[in-house]
């Protein structure tokens, strides 16, 4: 018999090491449309005006390309080797991200992307577009209508065979493609994910407020976090896999077979006095290729100095004050934080010592907010 277009497809993909491959139309997802304008109104998405400003041609695949037909999703997985949870117990290191740990993953699955795109041009004349993660489109809610998985309560895809660990990637083409069935949700009563949020980030099932989610503040926030926010940020310095982690749908996940995608030695929870004395260049050569280098190096040392506060550790006292002269405002405002919350006494004495000199607003304020 016969192999459909779909079946070859499906070949060229598991051939290029993605590990799931569905098919859907170039509609809009049931639902997503909606939420989306939800999320927006409420102003959940924070500082990322980008979703705000793109939305109307994220909701569906034919508005943001006319000619398209159908999508062809395509999953990754990046399942990691131990548990993430575990490195929240190691306060003198800083937690990073399961995603961030590797290579970039956006050049990596783009790359895997163009090829694939290229061999299902042969297949099937007809034009095609790639997109990962960067473009307006609404991977997750398409993935689950192809039934690569479902969005689960805490609005990420859950696998049946890989839980939380699935990079997607996206091809639109002007080929009709007989459509997938869409996955169910097997959530249940379950809610390990909202309960474990450790910022209450989930004002309901399916829902989430970005502004006071770990993974947004470390990432996307541009400014001072939040005072209410930062204990709860313990020593995660790059992302939160809280809610993901504890999902039982994990027991069928396997680790990465990617080996661009294995965890990095500088980014595997590195400890914190090996980041507290980062300058621009030492964070650019050390993340180079990662996710992570696209937040900057004040950034990074913002949510370092957070951790550092956090950590108990008294050694990292010398690198903390070293951070009070620092060039950025954002690193020098929470060198004073980590001050007062790892030693309050030396604070105090170094308060003092600062008031008369100190000309910078941001840290001013945070003097006298720890000191009254």
């Amino acid at each position: 018999m016969p192999e459909t277009l779909k079946e070859r497809i499906a070949q060229e993909a598991m051939a290029l090491g993605f590990d799931a491959v569905r098919f859907a139309p170039a509609e809009a997802p049931q639902g997503a449309p909606e939420a989306l304008d939800a999320f927006i109104a409420k102003g959940r998405h924070g500082d990322m005006a980008w979703l705000a400003a793109n939305a109307e041609r994220r909701k569906a695949p034919r508005v943001l390309w006319p000619e398209a037909r159908s999508v062809i999703m395509v999953g990754l997985n990046y399942g990691p080797a131990s548990d993430p949870l575990a490195a929240l117990a190691m306060r003198s290191r800083g937690a990073i991200s399961v995603y961030a740990r590797g290579e970039d993953y956006h050049e990596l699955v783009k790359a895997k992307l163009k090829t694939l795109a290229a061999r299902v041009e042969a297949l099937a004349p007809g034009q095609v577009k790639v997109f990962v993660d960067t473009a307006p489109v609404m991977e997750k809610p398409i993935a689950a209508g192809a039934g690569v998985g479902w969005q689960g309560k805490h609005t990420n895809l859950v696998s049946r065979q890989f839980g939380s660990w699935l990079f997607l990637g996206t091809i639109f083409t002007t080929v009709e493609i007989a459509p997938d069935e869409p996955e169910q949700d097997h959530c249940g009563a379950c809610r390990r994910c909202l309960d474990i949020c450790p910022t209450d980030a989930f004002p309901a099932p399916y829902q989430l407020d970005a502004r006071r989610c770990i993974s947004y503040l470390t990432i996307e926030h541009k400014g001072h976090i939040a005072p209410e926010f930062r204990q709860a940020m313990g020593n995660r310095i790059f992302g939160c896999d809280d809610c993901l982690a504890v999902c039982p749908w994990n027991k069928y996940a396997s680790q990465a077979r990617e080996a661009k995608l294995a965890a990095r030695e500088g980014s595997d929870n590195p400890p914190l006095t090996d980041l507290l004395d980062l300058d621009d260049a030492g964070f650019r050569a050390r993340f180079r290729d990662t996710p992570i280098k696209r937040t900057g190096r004040d950034r990074f040392l913002r949510n370092v100095l957070i951790a550092a506060g956090n950590s108990g550790d008294v050694s990292l006292l010398p690198q903390i004050e070293a951070r009070l002269s620092d060039a950025s405002p954002l690193v020098r405002a929470m060198a004073v934080w980590a001050l007062k919350r790892l030693v309050p006494h030396r604070f105090a004495l170094l308060r003092a010592s600062h008031a008369a000199d100190e000309p910078d607003p941001a840290v001013t304020v945070e003097w006298m907010r720890e000191v009254a």
